[in-house]
């Protein structure tokens, strides 16, 4: 089992950058697929980002596309969001998830939230207008 811990988060301006962070435990990072959620006040929990376990195939969310960057480092065992031109409808609670996958899937990744058995609590990002 993996244990998820989202850090990054806070308030700034639209058109700022925030860079997110989510470091897990464990010494077997790199054969976990792993996504960005968020969820926004009201609303329901949706996808932002997800890498393949290897880091080669990822996919964004059309809101996001352009402005949001996924990456990750396997040897820190830590994922990334790198969000810039921040509008204020980013705002919510981002979360990242992972997914144990068997190295014949390491370069798919996953963007439904049902594929994601573990979570981090999350981190808050405010954008002011």
């Amino acid at each position: 089992q993996v244990q998820l811990v989202e850090s990054g988060g806070g308030l700034v301006q639209a058109g700022g950058s925030l860079r997110l962070a989510c470091t897990t435990s464990g010494r077997t990072f790199s054969s976990y697929a792993m996504g960005w959620f968020r969820q926004a006040p009201g609303k329901e929990r949706e996808f932002v980002a997800a890498t393949s376990a290897n880091g080669f195939s990822t996919r964004y969310a059309d809101s996001v596309k352009g402005r949001f960057t996924i990456s990750r480092d396997n040897a820190k065992n830590t994922l990334y969001l790198q969000m810039n031109s921040l509008k204020p409808e980013d705002t919510a609670v981002y979360h990242c998830a992972a997914v144990l996958v068997v190295p014949l899937y390491n370069g798919i990744y996953y963007a439904r939230e049902r594929d994601y058995p573990y979570w981090g609590q999350g981190t808050q990002v405010t954008v002011s207008s």
